[in-house]
């Protein structure tokens, strides 16, 4: 379930270290309190990653109550960004990035151009 992500709208990953002993209660009062954002949102999903990087939580809500995800690499490790403990929006590209072992801010990037700019 977490290697595809095409049905989320919103896809929030928590900067830095997590607790990843806390449970679906705590998690969501991180959403609420600490990232400002609605964990009752149909169409997010909230993604948490402890000092291991091998494992993650996630938080879902969907109709009827909050799933909580988890799931622990067998091999390998994520690369999470561990620059601030804050949370932030990705695109499903970084996702599938992350999903797959890489970094979410590529180095080396094939920039796009416009068709009135190629020679």
């Amino acid at each position: 379930m977490l290697n595809d992500a095409t049905c989320f709208e919103h896809i929030y990953i928590a900067l830095g270290y997590t607790d990843l002993r806390s449970g679906i209660d705590r998690l969501v009062a991180i959403i609420k309190n600490d990232f400002d954002l609605d964990p009752y949102d149909k169409g997010s999903i909230f993604l948490f990653c402890g000092r291991r990087t091998d494992r993650i939580k996630a938080i879902v809500f969907e109709e009827d109550g909050i799933v909580l995800l988890y799931k622990r690499l067998s091999d390998g490790k994520y690369q999470w960004p561990r620059t601030a403990s804050e949370v932030q929006e990705i695109t499903p590209q970084q996702y599938r990035w992350l999903m797959d072992g890489l970094s979410i801010e590529q180095k080396k990037v094939i920039k796009k151009t416009k068709p009135d700019s190629v020679i």
